[in-house]
């Protein structure tokens, strides 16, 4: 008799991912819709999906989905979380998205303390347009509009979310984490879910920020863009628990 030990969360549709191989958004989208699952809240769930490469996550995802206008993510997950306060909202945004066209309504949506969750993508690179310099882009990094690196003089430092938004008031739960190996793909799944629990205690915004491979723009082998993550990302945007309120630690 067979016996089922591995199969596709409810929380997803048997659609298959667009993704470049060796993109890590899969295994992202996976962590969240196991953790919706486990945590028996998918009828009740409401997803928010602006431009980028996750804009067809409405396609993956299997729960009520809307796209937002690029950035607005949040702007619109308040909406529909104040509209509709029983219900769990998250957004699923990346790094050229909430952290360039979207700080303003990322960084307020954390100082209202509005009550829904971010899932933040950082592969530190414009993915979906082409490869460009992103707000998170490392010192050095070559890109399509910075191929002699980025240069501290002229584009500045990158922008490190997690840091900043952990200062807010209003933020209940900031957390980085990482899904270039096994371990840490666990530990990326502990925190997407507690970033969820604390919403469903209404404990304030939570966040969690997922270092990402992007081999197609790095230029690199998935083998090799998962190595580039640990050796320099990691480094640069270290992994770990920037706030958490007591009541779900």
């Amino acid at each position: 008799m067979t016996k089922v030990i591995f199969k596709r969360p409810q929380a997803l549709t048997d659609k298959q991912f667009h993704y470049c191989p060796g993109c890590t958004h899969g295994i992202i989208h996976r962590l969240v819709a196991e953790v919706i699952d486990e945590m028996n809240i998918r009828d009740n769930t409401v997803g928010v999906c602006p431009v980028g490469c996750a804009v067809f996550a409405y396609d993956y995802f299997n729960l009520d989905m809307f796209q937002a206008a690029h950035g607005r993510a949040p702007a619109v997950a308040t909406g529909i979380k104040r509209s509709l306060p029983d219900r769990m909202v998250f957004t699923y945004q990346g790094d050229g998205d909430l952290a360039s066209i979207g700080t303003a309504e990322i960084v307020h949506a954390a100082a209202r303390g509005e009550k829904i969750t971010t899932i933040f993508v950082n592969n530190a690179v414009y993915g979906m347009t082409g490869g460009q310099m992103a707000p998170t882009t490392l010192p050095g990094q070559k890109t399509t509009t910075t191929p002699g690196g980025r240069q501290k003089e002229t584009a500045g430092l990158p922008v490190k979310v997690s840091e900043m938004l952990a200062t807010l008031d209003g933020a209940a739960y900031i957390a980085r984490v990482s899904v270039h190996d096994p371990k840490h793909i666990m530990q990326a799944k502990m925190a997407i879910r507690k970033a969820f629990a604390v919403q469903q205690a209404g404990l304030g915004f939570a966040l969690v920020e997922v270092l990402s491979t992007c081999p197609t723009n790095w230029g690199l082998t998935p083998k090799e863009a998962l190595k580039w993550l640990a050796d320099n990302m990691i480094p640069y945007y270290p992994l770990g628990v920037y706030k958490e309120p007591a009541e779900v630690k």
